[in-house]
C-alpha cells in the first residue's frame, strides 16, 4: 500500500508523541516501582512502569489513529480488526534491566502497513535520545540524519545480540552463535534491547544484529530504522523478514553475507570449546 510522504510525516509525528509521552513516564518510575511480576514464568518481567507506558501511548494513539489496529506487549490485540494500519508497541523494551534500575531501556512504536514496517520511532528517555524512521524518508537520530557503519570484514565487526526468555528451557537459545561470533569479531555485546540494538546498527555504532525469539514489537521499529539509514534486514538465511517469525538479522549491509554464514555455521558449543 503506497503512501504520501505526508501522510507518513504525520503518522512519524504520532508516534513520536507517543513514545515520548511514555519516556515520561519511565523516566518518573524508574528507581519507584512496587510491582515486579513474571508473565509465564522464565524471566520474563512486567512492572507497573510497563503498563503506564503502554496505557499513555494508547491514549494518543486512540486520539489521532482510533480507526488503527494495534498489537500491544501488555495488552495484545485491540482496535479494528479490518485496519490495514497496524500499530506494534513495547512500551518499555529493556525490563528486565529497568527493573535492576539499570538504564538502558527504551519505547519502541511501529507502524505496519499491509504487513510492512513503515514508520519506527525508538525512544530512549535515559539518553535522550529519539530515533525516528519512515520509509522514504531516512532515519534520524535527534532529528539529525544517521547513516550505518562502513565496516566491510566481519573480523573487523562490532555486533551486538541477545538471549530469549525461555533460553533455559530450549536449545534454540543462541548461545553458541554468541560465543562462535565473540571468536570471529571484535566483540559481541549484550544490551538488553532489541530495539536499542537496531537503533545502534542504524546509526553506526554496531555493525549487525541477530536475535531470535523476538516478537514483532521488539523489532518492527528498529527493522525501519536500519532499513532507512542504509542497512539491511533479512531473515538468518538472506531471505526475506518474516516479521513474526523470532528472527531477525539486520547489518550495515557490508557485513550482512558474512554474517549469515557465520550463523548457518555455527558448530556445537561442545565441538569448538574443547581444549
Amino acid at each position: 500500500m503506497t503512501q504520501e510522504p505526508q501522510q507518513l510525516q504525520t503518522f512519524l509525528e504520532i508516534a513520536t508523541i507517543a513514545a515520548q509521552a511514555a519516556g515520561a513516564v519511565l523516566r518518573d518510575c524508574r528507581g519507584k516501582l512496587q510491582n515486579i511480576e513474571e508473565k509465564g514464568g522464565g524471566g520474563d518481567l512486567v512492572t507497573e512502569a510497563d503498563k503506564q507506558s503502554e496505557a499513555a501511548i494508547l491514549q494518543v494513539l486512540g486520539r489521532h489513529v482510533p480507526e488503527h489496529r494495534i498489537l500491544a506487549e501488555e495488552s495484545g490485540k485491540l482496535g479494528n480488526i479490518d485496519s490495514d494500519y497496524l500499530w506494534a508497541i513495547d512500551p518499555l523494551d529493556g525490563t528486565t534491566n529497568y527493573a535492576h534500575n539499570y538504564p538502558v531501556a527504551c519505547v519502541s512504536i511501529a507502524l505496519l502497513i499491509a504487513g510492512e514496517p513503515q514508520i519506527g520511532v525508538i525512544y530512549d528517555p535515559f539518553a535522550d535520545e529519539l530515533f525516528q524512521a519512515a520509509t522514504g524518508l531516512g532515519a534520524t537520530l535527534n532529528r539529525r540524519p544517521i547513516r550505518v557503519s562502513q565496516t566491510q570484514s566481519l573480523e573487523k565487526s562490532l555486533l551486538a545480540s541477545g538471549f530469549a526468555y525461555d533460553r533455559r528451557e530450549t536449545s534454540d537459545n543462541n548461545y553458541a552463535e554468541f560465543c562462535y561470533l565473540t571468536h570471529l569479531t571484535q566483540g559481541v555485546r549484550r544490551a538488553g534491547s532489541a530495539a536499542l540494538d537496531l537503533a545502534a546498527v542504524a546509526c553506526g555504532r554496531y555493525d549487525g544484529y541477530w536475535e531470535r525469539g523476538i516478537k514483532a514489537w521488539d523489532i518492527a521499529a528498529g527493522v525501519v530504522l536500519v532499513r532507512e539509514a542504509g542497512g539491511k534486514v533479512t531473515a538468518y538465511d538472506e531471505s526475506p523478514l518474516n516479521i513474526d517469525s523470532g528472527r531477525v538479522l539486520a547489518t550495515n549491509g557490508g557485513i550482512h553475507s558474512a554474517l549469515s554464514r557465520a550463523l548457518a555455521e555455527t558448530p556445537a558449543i561442545a565441538q569448538w570449546s574443547k581444549p
